[in-house]
C-alpha cells in the first residue's frame, strides 16, 4: 500500500492538471449548445429537406470553399458553417449569417471543444488526453482502494475544512470515493473513443469509409442539392439530415449524414454518398444493420458528452467533469505545497545550524 500511495500521490502531482483542465472543460461542453450566445440558437428546429437545400443553394455564392455544413439540431436551432480555411459562420434556419469566425479561437465553444478534445495541438494532443484518461483511471481505482484504510473517517464534503494538505487529502478521498462511478463512465468512455482497440472485439469493428469515384472528378462548385436530399429523404424515413460534407479531393463524393430515431449520437452515423459531379447515389452506410460492436461504439461519444439521457445525465456528467477538477487541482496545490514546506523547514534548520556553528566560533575562549 505504500508503494501503491507514493504512485498515486507523485503521476497526480504531475499529471493533476491536466485532468483538471479535461474535467473543466468537458463540463462546460456538457452545456455547449446552452452557451453558444448568437441570434436564433434557441429557435425550434423544423425538419424541412427542402428548406435545408434551400439553405445550401444560398452558399453557391460563398467566396470561401466550404468544407462542411452541420444542420440546426436539438438544443441548438443554428447551422454551422465550416470553411477549408478554418473560418466559418451561423446561419438561421432561413439562411441568415448570425455569426462569422476566421479562426476557431474567436469562438469559445469551439475553442472549449479543441482543448478537451485535442488540448490545440491537433492529433498529437487527441493521444495525450487518452493517456490522460488512462492515469485518470489508474486515480481512481487506486484512490479508492487507499480510502478504504480510512472509510471510518468518511465525511463528504464539497470544499476542504481547511486548505491545509491533511484537510484537502481528506476531502480529495471522501470526494473520489463519491464521485468514482461517474468518473468511471466519464473516463472509460473518453478513453475508448481514442483507444478503442483498448475494448478488443466488443467495439473494435472497421468502420465503413466512403466509397471511390471511379475517375478522378473535380469538386464542382456548389450547387442544388434538392434532388439529392429528396431521396435521402425516401431511402430513410424520419430520419434528420445532419451534416453535408463536400469532396475535400478529386474522387470523393458528396458524403450526406443522418440520424435514425434509434441512434444516440446526436450526428447520427447514417450516411449517404453522391458523385458530385451527378448526385448519382454510389453507397449508404445504414447502423440498423450493423453489429453489437458497431451499437455499442455508437453510444460512447453520447454517454461521454451527455447527449443522451436529459437533464438528469447532463446534471451526472456536469458532477464528474467538476469533481475531476477539484480532486486534480487542489491534489496538485496540496502536494507541491507539502514539499515547498518541507523544503523550507530543512532551509530554515540548515541556516540556523549554519549561525549556531558561526556564533559558536566567534565566542570567546575561556583561559
Amino acid at each position: 500500500m505504500h508503494v501503491l500511495a507514493l504512485l498515486h500521490r507523485w503521476i497526480g502531482a504531475i499529471g493533476g492538471l491536466l485532468l483538471a483542465v479535461l474535467g473543466l472543460t468537458g463540463t462546460l461542453l456538457v452545456w455547449r449548445d446552452e452557451l453558444t450566445f448568437v441570434a436564433h440558437a434557441g429557435d425550434p428546429v423544423r425538419a424541412d429537406p427542402a428548406a435545408l437545400a434551400r439553405v445550401v443553394g444560398q452558399l453557391s455564392n460563398a467566396a470561401r470553399p466550404i468544407d462542411r455544413i452541420t444542420f440546426a439540431g436539438d438544443g441548438l436551432g443554428i447551422h454551422q458553417v465550416i470553411f477549408r480555411d478554418g473560418g466559418g459562420a451561423y446561419l438561421s434556419q432561413a439562411g441568415e449569417t448570425v455569426a462569422r469566425w476566421s479562426a476557431s479561437w474567436q469562438r469559445p465553444e469551439l475553442w472549449l471543444f479543441d482543448l478537451h478534445h485535442r488540448l490545440l495541438i491537433g492529433d498529437t494532443g487527441e493521444t495525450i488526453t487518452g493517456v490522460a484518461g488512462l492515469v485518470g483511471l489508474f486515480f481512481v481505482v487506486t484512490g479508492v482502494l487507499l480510502w478504504w484504510r480510512t472509510r471510518r473517517r468518511f465525511r463528504l464534503r464539497l470544499w476542504p475544512a481547511t486548505m491545509k494538505s491533511g484537510a484537502i487529502v481528506h476531502h480529495h478521498r471522501d470526494l473520489g470515493v463519491v464521485a468514482a462511478p461517474l468518473l468511471l463512465v466519464s473516463l472509460v468512455t473518453g478513453v475508448l473513443m481514442v483507444f478503442p482497440v483498448l475494448a478488443g472485439s466488443l467495439i473494435a469493428e472497421a468502420r465503413s469509409r466512403p466509397p471511390k469515384l471511379e475517375g478522378q472528378r473535380a469538386a464542382p462548385p456548389v450547387r442544388d442539392l434538392a434532388p439529392l436530399f429528396q431521396v435521402a429523404a425516401a431511402t430513410f424515413p424520419g430520419a434528420e439530415f445532419r451534416r453535408l460534407q463536400w469532396p475535400r479531393k478529386a474522387g470523393s463524393p458528396i458524403v450526406l449524414r443522418l440520424r435514425q430515431p434509434f441512434e444516440w449520437t446526436p450526428n447520427g452515423r447514417t450516411f449517404v454518398y453522391a458523385d458530385p459531379a451527378t448526385l448519382a447515389i454510389i453507397g449508404r452506410a445504414d447502423p440498423a444493420g450493423g453489429g453489437r460492436a458497431a451499437s455499442i461504439r455508437e453510444k460512447l461519444y453520447p454517454v461521454h458528452a451527455a447527449k443522451t439521457g436529459g437533464l438528469f445525465w447532463k446534471l451526472a456528467m456536469s458532477v464528474s467533469g467538476v469533481a475531476l477538477a477539484l480532486l486534480g487541482s487542489l491534489a496538485v496545490y496540496a502536494f507541491w505545497r507539502t514539499r515547498w514546506n518541507i523544503l523550507g523547514a530543512k532551509r530554515r534548520k540548515s541556516k540556523d545550524r549554519s549561525q549556531f556553528e558561526m556564533q559558536k566560533n566567534l565566542a570567546p575562549t575561556k583561559r
